[in-house]
């Protein structure tokens, strides 16, 4: 399939470098949407089918990405069959995250304790952004890495909400306390309920993942455990599911 450019885009920037497995593979419309509408994010380039870029061509014309016309096909086999990934595949550096102290302490934040599920935890970034969430805090080791899966579970929230890893969860929560963070840890067998939590900044709320819940080390960092408050023959949910009842509890 020879290089082919939609009428609205003209011809491509530059020339398409192999795609490199230490920047961001990011596909979906609406990842690769906000990716490109981000101006923090360096584009490297930009594969599309003929009638994606033609839906995006007014967002690939104003971020001046090296685009390419290429087959489905080459996607799939680029990103595997059951990536879902709508004709489009945008490479792009890794965005900078913030340390510890440079997160903003106006509103909250979530820290994961060991969910490794890149489903979940993109379905929490998007949770995130929906409830104006200054920052997700996760360790390096047992959670996912940044991927195309993470990004599209995500829905372009990536590009509005930070996403700090540290090495050590329980010092990150002794370091946010010394910048005046309170700490709550969500736990369905917590004596406290989650509506008798004072929800006024600087805030942080913890989410184990399921099954374990969270570590015996992350409870007792915790300045308070709190559960939700169900009533049902069911008491726990589903981690992402949980993230959003209890932001919207504590936002509202």
């Amino acid at each position: 399939l020879g290089r082919r450019f939609p009428a609205r885009l003209g011809p491509a920037i530059g020339y398409i470098a192999p795609m490199s497995e230490e920047n961001d593979l990011i596909y979906g419309v609406h990842p690769v949407t906000e990716a490109l509408n981000n101006p923090r994010r360096k584009l490297v380039s930009l594969k599309a089918s003929k009638n994606a870029a033609d839906r995006l061509a007014d967002e690939i014309g104003r971020a001046r990405v090296p685009f390419e016309i290429v087959h489905p096909r080459e996607l799939d086999r680029k990103l595997g069959e059951d990536a879902v990934h709508q004709g489009l595949l945008l490479e792009a550096k890794p965005l900078a995250q913030p340390r510890l102290d440079q997160i903003e302490k106006s509103g909250i934040i979530v820290l994961l304790d060991q969910v490794t599920d890149p489903h979940n935890v993109g379905a929490i970034l998007r949770t995130c952004a929906a409830f104006r969430v200054t920052a997700l805090v996760t360790t390096a080791r047992h959670s996912p890495e940044g991927s195309g899966v993470l990004y599209k579970a995500a829905s372009g929230a990536y590009e509005h909400v930070p996403y700090v890893k540290v090495t050590n969860l329980s010092r990150a929560m002794a370091e946010l306390k010394d910048h005046g963070f309170r700490i709550a840890g969500l736990d369905s067998e917590a004596p406290g309920l989650l509506q008798d939590l004072d929800p006024a900044p600087p805030l942080a709320v913890v989410m184990g993942a399921e099954g374990k819940g969270l570590r015996q080390l992350t409870r007792d960092s915790c300045d308070q455990l709190v559960r939700l408050d169900l009533n049902g023959p069911i008491r726990s949910l589903n981690v992402s599911n949980a993230c959003a009842v209890a932001l919207y509890a504590l936002t509202r």
